[in-house]
């Protein structure tokens, strides 16, 4: 009997649209899978990119951010900066050797509690078949 890959997934979802979204979900008894940590921020434009490269190092095999869509921004461009951040963090993954599937940008909305499990479920299967992590970030990178 083979057990089942479930990967580590940390969530930074923007307290007034996705984490709502999420909420939305449990609430509407719509399911995801379980393997996702959600980590609660007032904004998006909160997450920095050092966080996200911690995560990674302690063993996340998958990174979710999520916030509201843009020009719904509770505080006006936080999720512009988020999404100027995640394009260079997205080519520096590769730099260090993470797969850049492992790290996902999503917009969802208070009300879209199906399209937040949506997005779980698929980021969960992406992950899943990527495998997981086999060496740490600072491995990769040479460190000891």
């Amino acid at each position: 009997m083979s057990v089942e890959y479930n990967p580590k997934i940390i969530g930074f979802l923007c307290n007034w649209c996705s984490f709502a979204g999420a909420d939305m979900a449990g609430t509407s008894r719509i399911s995801y899978p379980p393997n996702i940590r959600i980590v609660r921020l007032p904004c998006s434009g909160r997450v920095d990119p050092v966080i996200i490269m911690r995560a990674f190092r302690e063993g996340a095999d998958g990174v979710l951010v999520a916030g509201c869509h843009p020009g719904d921004c509770h505080y006006t461009e936080g999720n512009y900066y988020t999404r100027r951040r995640f394009a260079v963090l997205h080519n520096f993954l590769s730099y260090m050797g993470l797969e850049r599937e492992r790290l996902r940008l999503e917009w969802v909305s208070a009300s879209e509690g199906r399209k937040f499990a949506q997005v779980i479920n698929e980021m969960t299967e992406e992950v899943r078949k990527l495998g997981p992590r086999r060496k740490s970030v600072e491995q990769r990178a040479g460190n000891p």
